[in-house]
């Protein structure tokens, strides 16, 4: 069994990716921050249906945690799916800030940069050793990174960052045969940044040739597939997963 670690896996996106995983038959890691109730409550939804999962504390945003993770993620693929290694992992854990430039202070911009761009680095880094051969990664960014949209200017630039970052560990991990590709969702229906308003959500479907905002599992089931042997040729690519918003 191929095993995946999928970081804020409690709810949203992280949480459809989890399910359409354990659906293709593959043991899943869940990470959760705050919202413990949500990871096991995804992890009991994969038992129940016949898979294997567990869920584990994990602050993105707390680089020191992070060899302590590692040691615990070995306990616990050794113990739950008998094994030394995991396959894949899938950066996704995040927050979202809605402030213009001007008033965003220098703990928020300090918070966001931790848990966007330094978290996944240095997690990657530190669970690098417990990683297959052949093995994948794939890194959710934003489609803000393409379509500037006022109040987000931190976020998008910490995403921007993410989606080079992407392209680094392909160049720098493709000796091992590991791939890394970004996701680039547009506009979905979860509770990032307190959720979307309906009167938000009308005006950015009216911005979406499929005259839409997405639903986690649009973009749940591209990583799936961008995991699976299926796309064992496409690395370092960004793909926006957006239903066609503002083209």
């Amino acid at each position: 069994m191929k095993i995946v670690i999928i970081t804020g896996g409690s709810r949203g996106l992280g949480a459809s990716t989890a399910l359409q995983c354990a659906q293709r038959g593959l043991g899943v890691i869940v990470t959760y921050n705050s919202h413990p109730e949500g990871a096991n409550a995804v992890v009991a939804k994969i038992e129940q249906a016949g898979g294997k999962a567990l869920a584990v504390k994990l602050d993105v945003g707390q680089v020191s945690t992070f060899a302590a993770f590692r040691d615990l993620v070995a306990d616990r693929l050794q113990a739950v799916f008998g094994r030394s290694t995991f396959d894949y992992l899938v950066n996704n854990a995040g927050y979202g800030l809605f402030n213009p430039i001007e008033t965003v202070t220098e703990a928020q911009f300090d918070g966001l940069l931790g848990v966007h761009l330094k978290g996944p680095f240095f997690l990657t880094q530190a669970l690098l050793p417990l990683m297959a051969d052949g093995g994948a990664i794939v890194n959710l960014t934003s489609a803000t990174t393409r379509v500037a949209t006022a109040g987000v200017a931190p976020y998008a630039a910490f995403k921007g960052g993410l989606e080079v970052l992407t392209r680094y560990m392909a160049k720098e991990f493709g000796g091992r045969g590991i791939r890394a590709n970004s996701v680039s969702p547009g506009a979905i229906r979860t509770d990032l940044g307190g959720g979307l308003p309906d009167e938000f959500a009308e005006a950015l479907a009216a911005q979406t040739a499929l005259g839409r905002v997405g639903d986690p599992d649009d973009v749940g089931k591209v990583i799936a597939a961008l995991l699976s042997d299926d796309t064992a040729w496409v690395n370092a690519q960004s793909i926006e997963v957006a239903g066609g918003y503002v083209i």
